[in-house]
């Protein structure tokens, strides 16, 4: 973590988490004590798993680097928006007549990357951001400091199913193009102006296999440098801002 959470942003103890998981609070990840096994922890242990919260086992330092207060073994991070359901947003943008833009983001993992890209998203047009449950980037105060505020003005969904999530969208008609270095194909020769879903891959190494083979188009973004490749956020933007620039010019 980047910096230690603010009491008003944790919820610790068994019991106070357990009834923040049952009033439907959003919330970002779970700590757990590591090498515990009593039946309280086992059992927060299940319902996270069922709701598909994600969550960490992790020594007693870390917790209380957390907290000073009597965590019990659990400390909740709370997230600062509330969780859409990509399914349910893509039947808005149909139901106002609009075209389809959803950016798929395979495990962005630093928090001022995604922060600066949900800025980037927000001003480009992206309908939804999409990421998996598990090696995606904390959604804390930094990541909303990042985005300049953008990450409330732009609907964020999480999956623990993201291959299964960006088929569903394949089969329904958006048009997925994978953007990567390794990419046969130049941005600029890339028709991006329909219904599409852009994938973007995580820091370390990039995009995963099974969305690099969904993907109807492996675009590249030319470069004149011997550096071979951008950062994950500065190369979001550049293939957001060609999509408006392909519109722009019809």
């Amino acid at each position: 973590m980047r910096q230690q959470e603010t009491d008003q942003n944790i919820i610790f103890g068994i019991h106070p988490v357990i009834e923040a998981l049952d009033s439907g609070k959003e919330i970002e990840k779970v700590y757990l004590k590591k090498g515990v096994s009593n039946e309280a922890l086992a059992g927060i242990k299940r319902t996270l798993k069922g709701r598909r919260v994600p969550f960490q086992e992790v020594p007693q330092e870390k917790l209380n680097r957390l907290t000073r207060k009597n965590h019990q073994g659990v400390v909740a991070l709370l997230s600062p928006i509330e969780y859409s359901n990509i399914e349910e947003e893509l039947k808005r943008v149909y139901e106002r007549g609009e075209v389809p833009l959803i950016l798929v983001l395979d495990r962005v993992s630093d928090v001022g990357n995604f922060g600066a890209i949900c800025r980037s998203a927000e001003c480009a047009g992206v309908h939804a951001i999409l990421i998996p449950t598990k090696g995606s980037a904390q959604i804390n105060s930094f990541a909303v400091k990042s985005s300049a505020g953008a990450i409330f003005n732009i609907p964020i969904c999480r999956t623990g199913h993201i291959l299964s999530e960006v088929r569903n969208m394949k089969e329904s008609g958006l048009q997925l193009v994978a953007v990567t270095e390794k990419g046969d194909k130049s941005m600029h020769d890339s028709n991006l102006t329909g219904p599409m879903v852009v994938i973007m891959g995580s820091e370390e190494d990039g995009i995963g296999d099974g969305l690099l083979e969904l993907a109807d188009i492996h675009a590249n973004i030319p470069m004149a440098g011997s550096t071979g490749s951008l950062n994950v956020s500065v190369a979001t933007g550049i293939i957001l801002f060609e999509r408006l620039r392909q519109i722009s010019n019809g």
